[in-house]
């Protein structure tokens, strides 16, 4: 209960101060956990950064505000937190899709973005397939991009790559001669997004060649787009999904899962570092054995 009561005390603490500068440490403070925590856990179970939902909630309520037209543009934009005009049109614009001088006018369209608020659900009583294994440092070698924007956006970004790069996936997979396995890493996590690889195990020998001329050409391994990442050392929680034809459909139900039900009672936090989905696909027969790994780097509290 300490950990719901916490989370509502660090949204109740946001809530509170969109009118003044937030101290995001204060508000992980709030929830118990370590700032790098919080932000994770938060963005796990809303699909938001702490400071995106700030973001949107000032800029939902400063439309609000201008629509009632009492008041002046500039003054609204100084209340949350924008430096100047410019600035503040310009993020009133991506959020709202009009110039904040337009928000007055009769009929214009707005966006809201709501509060969010806890509701206690008797929940849980599912069984989660998990294991704690110590790792030591490992590389994978893959295909990045950086995706951006809400949860949506991010989500249909995923999906463009995954068939823009389908061609160099099965180049990876010959590299690692492993046509089964296929690893999506998530890395860089910050306000504006994360970094999301394609990526494969591949020997180390060829992760170190694969920039060497000798190996494939300069000229090739630069159109190829292939960088290494390192996976630090360190305690993973690993969990399965269920078995079935398509269980990378299963990965966003995983994450709550494990971040709602299983964490709050094991006496772990979450690290700073990347997540890694490990999809297992088995190209023959037996597509209803298929199944994904859910990896996420965890340290002892206290």
């Amino acid at each position: 209960m300490d950990w719901i009561t916490g989370i509502g005390r660090a949204i109740a603490y946001m809530e509170n101060h969109l009118e003044d500068e937030i101290d995001f440490a204060e508000a992980a403070a709030r929830s118990f956990s370590s700032p790098s925590h919080f932000a994770r856990v938060f963005s796990i179970l809303s699909g938001y950064t702490p400071g995106e939902y700030v973001r949107m909630r000032r800029l939902s309520m400063a439309g609000a505000e201008l629509a009632r037209g009492d008041v002046k543009v500039i003054d609204i934009a100084l209340k949350y937190g924008y430096d100047s005009p410019d600035s503040f049109a310009k993020a009133f614009r991506a959020f709202h899709g009009i110039l904040p001088s337009e928000a007055r006018r009769s009929g214009a369209e707005l966006r809201s973005f709501s509060r969010l608020s806890l509701k206690l659900t008797l929940e849980g009583g599912t069984i989660m397939n998990y294991k704690i294994v110590e790792k030591k440092t490992f590389r994978l070698l893959g295909y990045r991009r950086r995706f951006t924007g809400s949860p949506s956006e991010r989500m249909e970004q995923e999906k463009a790559f995954f068939c823009e790069t389908r061609l160099n996936q099965f180049l990876l997979a010959g590299m690692a001669k492993d046509a089964d396995t296929q690893y999506g890493v998530m890395s860089d996590f910050g306000e504006d997004g994360y970094d999301f690889w394609i990526a494969g195990a591949v020997p180390d020998d060829l992760i170190d060649a694969h920039r060497s001329p000798e190996y494939v050409g300069e000229e090739l391994a630069d159109r190829l787009g292939l960088e290494p990442v390192e996976i630090p050392a360190g305690e993973w929680l690993i969990c399965e999904t269920e078995r079935c034809q398509y269980p990378t459909l299963k990965h966003i139900p995983l994450r709550q899962e494990a971040v709602t039900n299983w964490l709050p009672d094991s006496g772990y936090e979450l690290r700073d570092g990347p997540e890694l989905m490990i999809a297992h696909w088995f190209c023959d027969e037996r597509y209803q054995q298929r199944y994904a790994e859910l990896w996420l780097l965890i340290r002892k509290i206290g």
